[in-house]
This record gives C-alpha cells, structure tokens and sequence, in this order.
C-alpha cells in the first residue's frame, strides 16, 4: 500500500518536473537575484559594488519615490469603486432577458481583447484636442463653444480622468465576465419569491443580489488593487507621467531608475517595496475572507 502511494508520488513529481523546472529558473531565481541586487550599486553592465541598506535608506527619503507611489494611489482611489460599481452595472444590464443579451455581452467584453498598446493609443485618439472624440462630440451637442478646447492631457486632474476613463473601458469585460457568472447562479426561485412578496428592484439588488455578489466582489476588488498599482503602460503612452511628472506611478519611476537613469539595484529596491505593499494587501484580504468565513 505504501509502496503504490509512493510510486504515485513519484509519476506526480516527473510529471510536474518540468514546470518546476521553469517556474523556478523564470520566476523563483530571478526574484531572489532581485533582491541580491537591491544591495549593490548595479548598473546595465556590471555589478559594481556592495552598498548595504544604502539603497533602502535612499528609498526612505526619496521624494520623488513617495509622490510616484501617491500618483499610483491616486490611480486604485479612481479606478477601483467605480471599477466595481461599473461592472455591476453592465452584469446586470446583459444578465436581463431580451433580443439584446448576446449583443450587450459582445460589446462589453469586446475592448477587453485590446492589447494595452492599441488602447492606449485609442485614448490618445478620442482624447486629444481639436480632432478627438471626446471634444468633437462635446462641440456637436453645444456642452463646449466651437472656439474654445479641452486640452484633457497637458492638465494633471484632466489626465487622470482620461487615464481612469480609458483604463476603465478597456478592463472592465473581465470583471463584468466574473460578475455575470455570479449572477447567473443565482436561483431564478428567490427572485420569484421576493416579487410576490411586493419587493421593488432597489430592495431586490440589495437584499438579493448584492448579498449574493459579495465573495466575488471580495476577490474583484483585491485582484483590482493589485491591477492598478500595477499600472504603467496606459499612463506611459498617453501623458508619458506628465504633466510635469504630476501623473507618474511607482513602475513608470522604476522603469526610468533602472534603464534610464542606469540603476538597476536602487529600482530593484522600489520593486521590492511595491512587491512587500502588495503582498500585505493580499494577507489581509486572506485573513479578512477567512476571518468572515470562521464567524458564518
């Protein structure tokens, strides 16, 4: 008996060799090199010396790493309630029977299938002056006088409404996927139910619906929190940080640390910073779900 379990054990282990293989030489060692070069002095062609905690004491009280990480703030502050409320809506909006579901299901989950590139430079597009979209259409229903223009990208509080804005339609299909699936599972019978009982739409969502969509909410708002600290590339493209730096998050800082400014070991330190921020964040939505879970 022991002998067949540990033969089993065994096929398992070839079996899954290989991924451990690539999963630790791709990610566990270069996570582990990462923090061995957060304590030199590295640049793009060598190591060049052993520097200790300096990088972490520089980190500390480096201004500019604090106000990158405010701006990546600002971001999950934006993006992350009205992520959740819009993709509610929109679940709810193709969970309704009518000639429309299929249709309303394709077109949101449609941009979603967008690389980061293509959106952003959609964004440009619709957000630019004079041509773009947004001011265009502005000027077609009398909201913005003909001669006047809003320039959505050169002003700090504008660009991160563009910013939020894009980010929004291009990432909320899959939130949107997640939330339908909850809502299709639950039970046709309960709303039934709660309508002979004289209960209106307002007091189903929040004593049906909501109540239902929670562990799914849970794990949604969790995954876009890491997702908007995370954010980089949107930001890059369209505002480059700007306007004057006002709009730059903690990757785009590590990015220009590292490959512009030719210090790989101090952006290795901010990587870990981040990573140590997100990691806290991740334990105490652990502990919280589980915490919740004990006392039902």
């Amino acid at each position: 008996m022991r002998m067949g379990k540990l033969r089993a054990d065994l096929v398992a282990l070839l079996f899954l060799l290989p991924f451990l293989v690539i999963y630790i030489l791709f990610t566990i060692w270069p996570i582990i090199k990462g923090v061995n070069m957060s304590f030199y002095k590295w640049t793009l062609i060598k190591k060049m010396k052993y520097v200790g905690w300096d990088n972490y004491s520089k980190m500390i009280h480096d201004k500019d790493m604090w106000a990158a990480l405010g701006h990546s703030l600002i971001f999950v502050v934006l993006t992350t309630p009205t992520m959740i409320i819009l993709a509610i809506a929109l679940a709810m909006i193709a969970n309704r029977k009518s000639r429309l579901q299929r249709f309303y299901r394709s077109v949101f989950f449609l941009p979603s299938v967008l690389s980061v590139a293509v959106a952003s430079f959609l964004g440009l597009f619709v957000f630019q002056p004079y041509t773009g979209l947004v001011n265009s259409a502005l000027h077609w229903i009398h909201l913005l006088p003909q001669n006047t223009e809003i320039f959505w990208l050169n002003e700090t509080n504008l660009s991160w409404i563009a910013i939020a804005l894009l980010t929004l339609w291009w990432t909320v299909g899959f939130n949107f996927i997640l939330y339908l699936s909850a809502m299709q599972e639950i039970p046709d019978e309960i709303y039934e139910a709660a309508r002979l009982d004289g209960a209106n739409d307002t007091q189903i969502f929040f004593r049906i619906t909501f109540p239902y969509l929670s562990p799914i909410t849970k794990t949604i708002t969790m995954l876009q929190i890491i997702a908007s600290f995370k954010v980089f590339m949107q930001i890059y493209i369209i505002t480059g940080g700007g306007p004057l730096d006002q709009t730059r998050p903690i990757i785009q800082l590590i990015y220009e640390t590292g490959f512009k400014k030719n210090d790989l070991g101090y952006a290795a330190t901010m990587s870990y910073m981040l990573f140590a921020i997100l990691l806290v964040l991740s334990v105490f939505q652990y502990w919280l779900n589980n915490r919740k879970g004990a006392q039902a």
